[in-house]
């Protein structure tokens, strides 16, 4: 893929500050690399191309219902195939305004739970989201066992966010918990020009994490970073969905279209080699 000879000169041992951004002028630029999706130094653990004919339940799970989600979220998620299907050698997750399971919108939520659980890697997606007042698409990340107990303790990994009413502009965000159980989060946010966006192109969102912290990336650029230990030193998994309303986002009103389609090209997971772990 071309878009993925962009990031591997952003590999997360570029020495960066633990309070920002690197400095483009100190990262350098390797020569181009092939069409293979290996990157020198890094080991592919764990992915996902979908070239099959329907979603791989040895890899992914689904997590049904219509509970809100913690978010006062409006759609019900489901494990149908009008939901969430193989087309065109991408994953589609497509949310749809319908009367389900005493909700008015329907989605799909698939996870890798102790299917695919890492600690620490560089997790690579490459997608085309959807947009419109209400839509909430997400690729994140939560700790498979919380062993430091529930949300948000144990903490969570958001890989990428986007409001749908302003689909250039993606958040990355981790959040946790401090020494009296309050809810802490650090995060930063990416905004394409105004020539570009995340609903008609495809981009790569990437997060790296190693035991000193996190950085996000959007294609070849990083955007955030933040040094962290405890509660991101255990195994988490990934999760894509497609929420309808919610707290930050808000409901889908008049102008809201439907159906919204995320559009994932693959999923790719990489760590060092284990004699570097």
């Amino acid at each position: 893929m071309n878009l993925f000879v962009a990031f591997i000169f952003m590999l997360f041992f570029a020495n960066c500050k633990s309070n920002g951004v690197e400095t483009a002028d100190k990262i350098k630029t390797p020569p181009p690399a092939d069409s293979s999706i290996q990157i020198p130094g890094w080991d592919l653990v764990w992915n996902d191309e979908f070239n099959e004919e329907s979603i791989d339940r040895t890899k992914w799970n689904y997590q049904t219902g219509g509970s809100g989600w913690g978010n006062n979220e409006l759609e019900y998620y489901t494990d149908r195939k009008e939901n969430s299907y193989i087309e065109n050698g991408n994953l589609i997750i497509e949310a749809k305004e319908e009367n389900y399971g005493e909700r008015a919108y329907t989605s799909a939520r698939l996870n890798t739970a102790h299917k695919g659980d890492w600690k620490y890697g560089m997790f690579v997606i490459r997608a085309k989201l959807p947009y419109g007042k209400g839509i909430w698409p997400a690729i994140w990340m939560m700790p498979t066992n919380s062993e430091y107990g529930g949300w948000p303790a144990s903490g969570e990994i958001d890989i990428m966010e986007m409001l749908g009413d302003n689909f250039r502009k993606v958040y990355g965000t981790i959040h946790y918990s401090g020494s009296s159980n309050n809810h802490l989060q650090s995060g930063g946010n990416f905004s394409l020009p105004q020539s570009d966006n995340f609903v008609e192109h495809y981009h790569t969102f990437i997060a790296a994490w190693d035991p000193s912290g996190i950085q996000w990336y959007v294609d070849s650029t990083q955007y955030f970073s933040t040094a962290h230990g405890q509660p991101f030193d255990k195994e988490f998994h990934i999760i894509l969905n497609v929420a309808v309303g919610g707290n930050w986002p808000g409901n889908p009103d008049v102008t809201t279209i439907f159906p919204q389609k995320m559009i994932v090209d693959y999923v790719r997971v990489y760590q060092r080699p284990k004699s570097e772990r």
